[in-house]
């Protein structure tokens, strides 16, 4: 039987709108969902965002939760994303197959924006009220609340890595996948705006005050975004059972920790060079078999000039067509991973390249500038998406049309 890992269903929310189809028509439009926040309650409205345009109370009426349910914006988002993953796949016939079903989420932050809003409550002895938000601060009780909202999972796990966190929960799927202790997961990541994204980037001076623009000479920092993105994976056993029909493949993927700084990417791009390095081996692809490169392209002076140095180290002077789509969703850190692994499955399901906003002016140490307008009916096969976190965490992962 086939070892390949096969996509079958996509889910995502963001600052450009809910759903697929709403993420398809932005990209196509080259809107961008960067402008001024309107829910979280900040002195820094001047600092341009990416926020999902819904009220937690919103997101709950849709999702038919209770007003009074405690839960957290992260998790809100997240079973908006993993709804629309989990009912495109109808998983529920899973349990009646006898296949083992894992559910995998990748997120920072947790509840963090409830701990924010409610922490004089939590401390307060004569405060009751939202004492309960307490255990829904960490990552893992987020992870729980989406899982338990779909279903009764066989396995359900956290992943925790910054801004590569859920790539690397798509490659922890993919491994107990191939190794076979689950049929199919639902993986991605989740993760909200709060005061302690917002002011401790602000504090590490890597926001941009306007747009951000991903590989230009003038880039400025990045926009911060919230979101959530999950993929349906599952084995061929899976597929045949439940007569999925798949829309790509994962090919390979590679993550390495270059150690070098506690937030700054290496000069050099050792790290980014070695996890796109070891995708590719993995994948057994040709160099010029990747036809598209989604980058992590946060904007920042740092990461634009090391993940290019490091494209450029694996790639030489044949680099293929490369965008950041951070210009549209903001830097969604934990999620991005699993936001942009979607938005490039679209891409290839839709036979265009999403361009990078904004860009204007090459890095001179640079021997490519990214895609500056979309580009339509192009054939794509193989796409290479990299996720870069904190601590130097570095995750790029393959997806492959299959023949």
């Amino acid at each position: 039987m086939s070892d390949s890992i096969f996509v079958t269903a996509l889910g995502i929310v963001s600052g450009v709108g809910v759903g697929t189809d709403k993420t398809l028509e932005a990209l196509r439009a080259s809107y961008s969902g960067v402008g001024k926040l309107k829910y979280l309650n900040t002195f820094h409205n001047e600092i341009p965002c990416s926020e999902v345009q819904l009220s937690d109370e919103e997101i709950k009426t849709i999702l038919n939760i209770p007003e009074d349910e405690i839960i957290t914006r992260t998790s809100l988002l997240g079973i908006l994303a993993a709804k629309e993953a989990y009912d495109k796949a109808e998983f529920k016939n899973c349990k009646d197959l006898n296949l083992r079903i894992g559910f995998i989420n990748g997120t920072t932050v947790g509840g963090m924006e409830k701990s924010e809003q409610y922490y004089i409550d939590f401390i307060n002895p004569d405060s009751e009220k939202y004492k309960g938000f307490i255990a829904a601060h960490d990552c893992g009780a987020c992870t729980e609340k989406i899982a338990d909202y779909l279903d009764d999972f066989d396995f359900v796990s956290t992943t925790s890595t910054a801004c590569s966190s859920a790539v690397n929960t798509i490659i922890l799927a993919s491994n107990l996948i191939k190794t076979g202790f689950l049929d199919c997961v639902i993986a991605g990541g989740t993760e909200c705006l709060t005061l302690f994204h917002l002011n401790g980037f602000n504090t590490l001076m890597i926001l941009d005050p306007q747009q951000c623009r991903p590989f230009d000479a003038t880039r400025a920092g990045l926009n911060l975004g919230e979101g959530a993105a999950f993929l349906v994976l599952e084995n061929e056993k899976s597929l045949k059972l439940r007569q999925s029909k798949p829309i790509c493949k994962i090919a390979g993927w590679g993550n390495s920790c270059d150690a070098f700084h506690q937030t700054a990417s290496s000069p050099d791009g050792k790290g980014a060079t070695l996890s796109m390095q070891k995708a590719i081996d993995m994948s057994g692809l040709k160099l010029s078999a990747i036809d598209y490169i989604n980058a992590h392209g946060t904007g920042t002076l740092n990461n634009d000039e090391s993940e290019g140095t490091a494209v450029m180290n694996v790639f030489g002077n044949n680099v293929p067509p490369i965008s950041s789509t951070k210009s549209f969703t903001g830097h969604t850190t934990s999620a991005a991973g699993a936001v942009e692994s979607v938005i490039s499955i679209l891409a290839m399901q839709n036979n265009f390249l999403p361009p990078n906003l904004l860009f204007k002016n090459k890095i001179d140490k640079l021997n490519f500038t990214p895609i500056q307008n979309i580009v339509n009916n192009v054939k794509i096969t193989n796409i290479l998406n990299n996720s870069f976190g904190f601590g130097g965490n570095n995750s790029s992962i393959i997806y492959s049309k299959i023949d």
